[in-house]
Order: C-alpha cells, then sequence, then structure tokens
C-alpha cells in the first residue's frame, strides 16, 4: 500500500472476480472516522463480468455461452447492472464519511470520481477531444440495454463524441461510499458478446453506439498493457488533486 497526499493507493495484483469484489465490499465494511480515502486497483484472473447486487445474470446472459467461453461472474457490493471485463481498465475508490471529500448526495459523489475520469480520459487522449459529463440518462435501445452499464449512458457518466467512456457503481452507508468504476479501453469482439448474450436483444448494437474506448477498435497487447499503466498513473494524479 502506497500513500499519496492523503489517499491510500493499494494495487491487489491479480486475482478471481470474486475475491476481487469481496476485497471492494472490505473496503467499506471498514471505513472508520480515521480512514483515508483509498482508490484500489485489480485485474481479472479470467475472462469476467461483474453484476450489480440486485441483478439476475442469468436474467441477461446465456448460461451456456457464459460456460462455453470460460466466463466468470461476480456480484458487486454495488448497484448497476453488467460489466464486462475484458477490455476495460476497473479500480474502486472507498471514501469515509468523515471526509470532506464525502457528500450526502449520490450524484455528487458520482460527479466527484467522475470529474476525475474525465480530466484522466483528456490528458490521456492528449486533451485533443472534447469530453463532458452528462446531465440526464440517455433512452435505452430496450430493457436489456438498462441492465448493461456500456450500453446506456447515464447521468454524470463520462462521454466523448457523443459516447460513454466510463461506467460506474456506488453504494453509499453511514461509513461512507464505495464507487466501482470501469473505463472502455478496447471495443469487445462481436463475435465474443454473440456467444453470451440473447440473440433478441440490441444490447451489442447499443454498446457500439455509446461506447467511446480510449484505444479504438485494435491494440497489441503491449499498448493494451502500457494504456492501462498510464491511466492509472493519470487518475491518482486527477483524483488526489481534486478538492
Amino acid at each position: 500500500m502506497n500513500r499519496v497526499s492523503g489517499w491510500n493507493i493499494i494495487d491487489t495484483g491479480t486475482d478471481s472476480g470474486y475475491n476481487n469484489m469481496a476485497f471492494d465490499a472490505s473496503l467499506l465494511a471498514n471505513l472508520d472516522n480515521s480512514s483515508r480515502p483509498t482508490i484500489h486497483f485489480y485485474e481479472w484472473q479470467a475472462d469476467c463480468a461483474t453484476y450489480g447486487y440486485f441483478v439476475d445474470p442469468f436474467t441477461f446472459l446465456r448460461k451456456d455461452g457464459v460456460e462455453k467461453v470460460g466466463l466468470q461472474l461476480a456480484k458487486r457490493p454495488t448497484g448497476g447492472g453488467i460489466i464486462f471485463h475484458l477490455w476495460d481498465f476497473a479500480f474502486s475508490v472507498a471514501i469515509p464519511s468523515a471526509s470532506y471529500l464525502f457528500s450526502e448526495n449520490t450524484l455528487e459523489n458520482y460527479r466527484f470520481i467522475n470529474q476525475a475520469v474525465l480530466n484522466t480520459a483528456k490528458e490521456f487522449m492528449g486533451n485533443s477531444t472534447s469530453a463532458s459529463l452528462i446531465v440526464d440518462d440517455f433512452l435505452p435501445k430496450d430493457i436489456h440495454c438498462k441492465r448493461f452499464c456500456m450500453a446506456q449512458p447515464t447521468k454524470y457518466d463520462v462521454i466523448m463524441c457523443g459516447r460513454k467512456i466510463a461506467g460506474a457503481a456506488q453504494r453509499k452507508t453511514k461509513k461512507g461510499f464505495l464507487h466501482q468504476g470501469t473505463i472502455s479501453l478496447l471495443f469487445p469482439p462481436i463475435e465474443y458478446l454473440e456467444k453470451v448474450l440473447f440473440p433478441s436483444t440490441k444490447v451489442i448494437s447499443a454498446m457500439y453506439e455509446n461506447t467511446f474506448p480510449l484505444l479504438g477498435a485494435k491494440a497489441s497487447q503491449d499498448d493494451f498493457y502500457s494504456a492501462k499503466k498510464e491511466i492509472q498513473k493519470l487518475l491518482i494524479k486527477h483524483l488526489t488533486s481534486e478538492k
């Protein structure tokens, strides 16, 4: 664990989806008045998708397809829909309620974290592309799209060129809040999504229409991992400098 400007920075490396989510849950459960704000970085030991606390994933994912591609599923301690973690950069932030960074207004907490994500994305892209926080939800293309984070931009999401860069889910308690975020780096292969999604839905087209992956459609493994390292450095910079 490292400390930067009053923050704890934790990188737990590569683990299962279940263990990554359990660690995040412990961050929230163990917040107290003496806790520092914490940023948690982690990777996935296999293809993984996480889903919100109240979501039944097999209402929206084909069980046979999930088993065929070896997709791990893990329940998040936060809400929200389903997020694929094969092509993204994942992170979490835990803020104690005693911190001046904490707000009783949930949307303000989203705005605070996503402003740092916005600044990170702009700097990563060389400040050459406009980015902003949207103020209203986009309309879902169908009911399934409401359960896939990158298929429907919602209030205070970060958008670039009219499409969503990052998704997030939060849980707030008396102790503070936990924010679990994802930044899109690559477009998911359509053939992969077709194996795990029901063919009657519009999720795939919605993801392609509404997502702006920072690396575009293709990147080498070296470029992918290099981008993750750069985004981690920039996110630390912009989160710990937010007031």
